[in-house]
């Protein structure tokens, strides 16, 4: 066996011999060389698109009132439910999201209620009412989905309109007797639902002098010159000739606006004075922990407007401009469905989930989504509308999300981001960070705050389809 010494001389026998250093090692020479360094890295920073598409309006008091026209439709919501096992029950405060129990303040009424709904399973394509049947009962879908079927104008078929969980449906005939079902209501996937009889409902009602009341005042309402979207009439007289007698009018206002109140994101970002002293070359320690702040606190922002309960959209966007998927991927079919029910739609704004989730079902259909320009970056677009990435937008545990879509700006009577410039310590629009002083452990104290909020000026400025599976379907 033979070894090389450290001239390269192979060496007969005996124990190798290790190759001796020649000159200075890496090691040694990074002792007396600088190195080349990168500014301090964050993963969390993502586009924050929502942030940069938001129209901002300075709001002077920390208060913004949308003044509308009054509206004499009440409006819808959702209702929510307590699980117990396989056992559902409706929680009675969410039954005033019901148009004609909406105002009522007595919660025990609403408990009685509550106990008198009656729960029922159903299976796919099972028929849960017939067009043309009398409403004898009050649905309330605790879980699953179920379609309106209705038929064409030469006897075809046709989809009327999806609901999921939290929606009602027969509730709206509670004030009259007579109705009748418009349409079939079939069940797409199988469920569980809250079923209130028409008899258990009058009974409550003989014997509640609120109860009446209300059904008196919500027939009163529903008589009331209204629109389409159920705002006072204004009167108009159109097409006539000679000297016709004009009606009177005006525009009746909402006599209690909502206010919208600035919300606040805070935290106090501290530094040990002899690292803002002695660390400060190549890059200023301070102003890198502040520019890293920042960026968290602006990331939270993002979330608070989307998810807020208070004034975020996903929580505020009105009953009426919710939609459900058809099939449970998000089709091009539904992504026109939410485009059609606004003027100007501005934009869309999905998880980036759920965008790859569209631009699946596309493939699967042979539809090539076009793609726009926005802010110097080529973005998807369907239908010549950007379609932007936010991953605030939660997803829930059943790998469901939802997709946005909305028209901004105040002129447009959109969606608007409120928040107030001109702070003291301003470091940005609507953020300032303050000098907080230096403790006695020497550790230096700023605190950093964000004043914002939104605002949905009309209902159907903002636009949610809802139950968006993101899961690939085999």
């Amino acid at each position: 066996m033979s070894t090389e010494t450290s001239l390269g001389i192979p060496a007969q026998g005996g124990a190798p011999q290790t190759r001796e250093q020649s000159s200075l090692s890496t090691a040694g020479a990074r002792n007396l060389a600088s190195t080349t360094k990168s500014a301090p890295q964050m993963q969390e920073i993502s586009s924050r698109w929502l942030l940069r598409m938001l129209p901002w309006v300075p709001v002077s008091g920390g208060t913004y009132r949308v003044n509308r026209r009054l509206s004499h439709a009440v409006g819808r919501g959702r209702v929510a439910f307590v699980w117990t096992g396989s056992a559902v029950k409706v929680l009675a405060p969410t039954l005033g999201e019901l148009p004609l129990l909406h105002g009522i303040e007595d919660d025990s009424l609403l408990t009685t209620l509550a106990e008198a709904f009656v729960q029922r399973e159903f299976s796919a394509g099972e028929r849960l009412a017939a067009a043309g049947d009398p409403v004898d009962d009050v649905l309330l879908i605790a879980h699953g989905k179920v379609e309106r079927a209705g038929t064409g104008p030469y006897g075809e078929p046709t989809v009327l309109g999806t609901h999921a969980d939290g929606d009602h449906l027969g509730d709206e005939a509670l004030a009259h007797g007579g109705a009748v079902w418009p349409a079939d209501l079939r069940a797409t996937t199988a469920g569980t639902l809250l079923a209130l009889p028409r008899p258990a409902f009058d009974r409550l009602a003989a014997a509640s002098p609120a109860l009446r009341d209300r059904i008196r005042a919500y027939a009163e309402g529903a008589r009331k010159p209204q629109n389409k979207h159920g705002e006072a009439e204004i009167a108009f007289s159109a097409g006539h000739v000679g000297e016709h007698a004009l009606p009177t009018t005006f525009v009746d206002y909402e006599l209690a606006p909502r206010e919208y109140e600035l919300s606040i994101a805070q935290t106090v970002l501290r530094v040990h004075s002899r690292v803002a002293d002695l660390y400060n070359q190549p890059m200023n320690q301070t102003e890198h922990q502040l520019r890293l702040t920042v960026e968290a606190l602006r990331e939270r922002q993002e979330h608070e407007l989307v998810n807020n309960p208070e004034y975020g959209l996903l929580a505020n966007a009105d009953h009426g401009q919710r939609i459900q998927t058809r099939s449970g991927p998000p089709t091009p079919d539904d992504m026109d469905d939410l485009l059609s029910r606004r003027r100007g739609t501005r934009f869309f704004l999905a998880h980036p989930r759920a965008v790859a989730a569209f631009g699946r079902e596309c493939n699967r259909r042979g539809v090539y989504p076009g793609s726009t320009e926005v802010q110097g970056r080529t973005v998807t677009a369907w239908r010549g509308v950007p379609i932007l990435t936010c991953d605030k937008i939660p997803i829930t545990d059943g790998n469901t999300s939802s997709i946005l879509a909305m028209r901004v700006g105040e002129d447009d009577q959109g969606v608007i981001g409120l928040h107030q410039t001109g702070i003291p310590d301003e470091f940005e629009p609507g953020l300032s960070v303050r000098f907080a002083g230096i403790d006695e452990k020497a550790v230096i104290s700023y605190l950093v705050t964000a004043y914002f909020s939104a605002a949905i000026l009309v209902p159907n400025a903002l636009g949610v389809l809802e139950n968006v599976e993101l899961g690939v379907r085999r």
